[in-house]
């Protein structure tokens, strides 16, 4: 398990485009035969991937000092390609593109599985500490909450489905979804936001060959970009705008975790403040 440590946003102002790719870029998530993992100390969320070819287990949880990973953790795990199965303490919950499971703290044995082994599950994973257990819940697509947002006009029809939040999924602290842009539209998250009490990742994918996505991060008043390619995450610090323009439409999962998990409590920022 790989760890990345905090950074503030003076630091970051004066970062360059290497240093910014080194500290929130996780690249390589996606590698068949394993699960990789990444350690953030904002907010202690992991953020992994996992393509079994085999089995595949969570690990005993030695770098978390537990008994086992979920111990004192709770997972959002959404396929994000093929389709399998996991097994949760004896119980086999199927997973399609675009499924969605949560795992509650106190879960023991996790395996990761594929129906096809020459086209295995990708698995996309996201984990956070837990002060209590919760109940383990299979999310499939057609039972997400679906929001639309956006138009063609703009270039950002969009449609957020919700899996892990308040009112579909009881979770300490995680919540979880998949942004699916239309065809035509590139933008996400604009006019833009930042949520001083809550972090997030974002993992983008579903991004054709030849296309990259701009995803825009910093202080509103210091802003920066990190380039992302197909199946790239990036870790975004509460105090960091999180946006994305894309040179074609794609998809991505947001993950996140902190202090509450009230959607409105954001601090909204101007298009045209952004310097």
């Amino acid at each position: 398990m790989e760890t990345r440590y905090a950074v503030s946003k003076k630091e970051v102002s004066t970062m360059t485009t290497e240093q910014l790719r080194e500290t929130f870029l996780l690249q390589n998530l996606f590698e068949k035969g394993k699960l990789n993992l990444v350690y953030s100390h904002i907010d202690r969320i992991i953020a992994g991937g996992c393509i079994p070819v085999e089995d595949i287990s969570l690990p005993s949880g030695a770098e978390l000092k537990a008994a086992y990973f979920l111990e004192r953790r709770e997972m959002g795990v959404i396929c994000i390609f093929g389709s399998g199965e996991i097994v949760a303490d004896g119980i086999s919950y199927p997973m399609k593109k675009y499924d969605c499971l949560y795992l509650t703290r106190g879960t023991k044995e996790v395996t990761f599985r594929s129906d096809d082994k020459q086209n295995p599950a990708f698995y996309y994973i996201n984990s956070t500490p837990a002060h209590r257990a919760c109940k383990t819940v299979h999310i499939p697509l057609e039972k997400a909450v679906h929001v639309t947002l956006g138009s063609d006009k703009d270039c950002n029809k969009r449609t957020i489905n919700k899996y892990i939040i308040p009112g579909v999924v009881d979770s300490c602290q995680l919540t979880m979804g998949l942004t699916i842009l239309a065809e035509g539209s590139v933008w996400n998250t604009m006019p833009t936001h930042t949520h001083e009490r809550r972090m997030e990742v974002y993992l983008y994918f579903d991004i054709a060959e030849g296309n990259v996505v701009f995803h825009m991060m910093g202080a509103p008043e210091a802003t920066k970009h990190i380039v992302m390619n197909n199946y790239d995450a990036v870790i975004s610090p509460s105090w960091s705008i999180h946006s994305g323009v894309g040179t074609k439409d794609y998809t991505f999962i947001w993950g996140m975790c902190g202090e509450n998990q009230e959607f409105d409590d954001m601090q909204g920022v101007k298009t045209t403040d952004l310097l």
